[in-house]
C-alpha cells in the first residue's frame, strides 16, 4: 500500500490506510459534517411531526403492508436518508474513524435538541398566547395582529408547539438510540464492503450499509418508540414500509453519490481504505 505524499491539490487519487491520516487536512470535511448534522436536526423537527401516504396504483390487492396500495410513512424519511448518504460519503471519502466523529456530533446534537424543546416546552406560556390570540376560528385575543373578518388564520400557541416539539421520553429515546446504532451500522458495513470489493462497485456499498443500518435504525426506533401504544400489525407495517422506502430512496440517490463521491476524491486527492482501523464506536480519535 502506497503511503507517499499527498497534497490537497493533488488530482490523483492516493490509496492510503485511513490510520494514516491523524494529521492530515481534509479541504471539504467540515462542510460535509455541517451538512450531515443539519440535515439530522431538520428531519427530526420539520419532518418527524407529520405523516403522509403514497398511494400505489400497482400494488396488489390485499398484499402487506399496504393491503388498499396506500403507504403510511412520516413525512421525514424524505430528508432522513440523505443523512445515511452523507454517512456513506464520509465513510467512503474520509474513512471510518472521521464518520465517527461526525456521528458522534450528530449525537450530541440531538441530544441538545431533545434538551432544549424539554426546557422551552415547559417554560410556562403567557396568558395572552393562546390558539385564539393567533387568530384561530376567527376569534383573534389580546396578540392578534389580523382582522377577526379575515376568517381563521392558524394557531401558533403552547398547545400546537407541544403537539409539534413537545416528544414523550420514549420517543426521544428510541430516535437518538435509533440514530446512534444505525449510523455506526451503516458506516461500519460501508467501509467493511469496500475492503472486500477493493473499492468497486460503489452500488453496493452505499444500498447494502443502507439496508443494514436502516434495518438496525428501523428495528430500533419503531418498537422503542410505539410498542403498546400502537397494536402490534401497525409497528411492523409502519417499520416495515419506512425501512422500506428509505433503502428505495437511498437506491434512486446512487447517481447523486456517485457524483459527490468522485468529486469529494477529485478534490482531496485521497483514497481512504479502513484495512487497520480500529472500529470500535465509543470513541472520536482520529
Amino acid at each position: 500500500m502506497n503511503h507517499g505524499s499527498f497534497g490537497q491539490q493533488s488530482m490523483q487519487q492516493e490509496r492510503i490506510d485511513g490510520a494514516a491520516l491523524a494529521s492530515h487536512q481534509f479541504r471539504y470535511y467540515d462542510f460535509v459534517m455541517a451538512a450531515f448534522v443539519a440535515i439530522l436536526l431538520l428531519s427530526n423537527i420539520i419532518g418527524a411531526a407529520k405523516l403522509t401516504y403514497v398511494d400505489i396504483a400497482f400494488w396488489p390487492q390485499g398484499w402487506w403492508p399496504a393491503p388498499d396500495g396506500v403507504f403510511i410513512y412520516g413525512a421525514g424519511i424524505l430528508f432522513f436518508p440523505l443523512g445515511y448518504v452523507i454517512g456513506d460519503v464520509l465513510t467512503e471519502i474520509y474513512g471510518f474513524a472521521r464518520a465517527r466523529r461526525v456521528i458522534w456530533t450528530g449525537f450530541a446534537a440531538m441530544l441538545f435538541l431533545a434538551f432544549m424543546s424539554w426546557v422551552v416546552v415547559g417554560l410556562p406560556a403567557f396568558d395572552g398566547w393562546s390558539c385564539l390570540a393567533s387568530g384561530f376560528d376567527g376569534d383573534p385575543g389580546s396578540l392578534a395582529l389580523t382582522d377577526p373578518a379575515g376568517g381563521p388564520t392558524g394557531a401558533i400557541c403552547q398547545q400546537t408547539y407541544e403537539s409539534v416539539f413537545g416528544s414523550t421520553w420514549r420517543i426521544v429515546l428510541a430516535s437518538i438510540t435509533a440514530f446512534w446504532a444505525g449510523e455506526f451500522v451503516n458506516s461500519y458495513v460501508m467501509a467493511r464492503m469496500k475492503i472486500w470489493t477493493q473499492g468497486k462497485a460503489l452500488w453496493t456499498r452505499t444500498i447494502g450499509s443502507t439496508i443494514v443500518g436502516q434495518g438496525v435504525d428501523s428495528l430500533i426506533f419503531y418498537p422503542v418508540a410505539f410498542w403498546g401504544i400502537w397494536n402490534t400489525d401497525a409497528v411492523l407495517t409502519v417499520m416495515v414500509t419506512n425501512w422500506g422506502l428509505k433503502v428505495l430512496w437511498e437506491a434512486l440517490l446512487t447517481p447523486v453519490t456517485y457524483w459527490v463521491v468522485g468529486k469529494l476524491k477529485q478534490a482531496e486527492g485521497v483514497d481512504v481504505y479502513d484495512a487497520d482501523t480500529d472500529f470500535t464506536p465509543f470513541s472520536t480519535d482520529v
